[in-house]
């Protein structure tokens, strides 16, 4: 019996290290557009003109809203002409960039 208890300790344990770890949900189209219509987030077409301008002529792959500890961020994936694809995190506030890593 006792060893059933340090099992349930652990366990709960493990679960409260797991949930106190950041989480991103994706934000839809409705969303996404109250948003901007509040001022909360730049527009799609702002943002994208600052990642096009880091990796010039650069394919775009996709993009997504995410909130992400309570900020909104764009995630831009653009094909460099060398065939690399690059991950950019921006904040959706004010266009700063938040990462620029490449995507595996």
């Amino acid at each position: 019996m006792t060893v059933s208890v340090y099992v349930r300790g652990f366990v709960a344990l493990v679960c409260l290290a797991f949930c106190s770890v950041a989480i991103s949900r994706d934000l839809g189209q409705d969303e996404a557009l109250r948003l901007r219509e509040q001022g909360v987030i730049l527009p799609l077409e702002q943002v994208l003109r600052k990642a096009i301008e880091r990796y010039p002529d650069a394919k775009l792959l996709e993009v997504e809203l995410e909130e992400d500890d309570d900020i909104y961020v764009y995630e831009v994936e653009l094909l460099t002409p060398s065939g690399v694809v690059r991950e950019l995190k921006l904040n959706a506030a004010d266009g700063q960039l938040l990462k620029d890593k490449v995507d595996d």
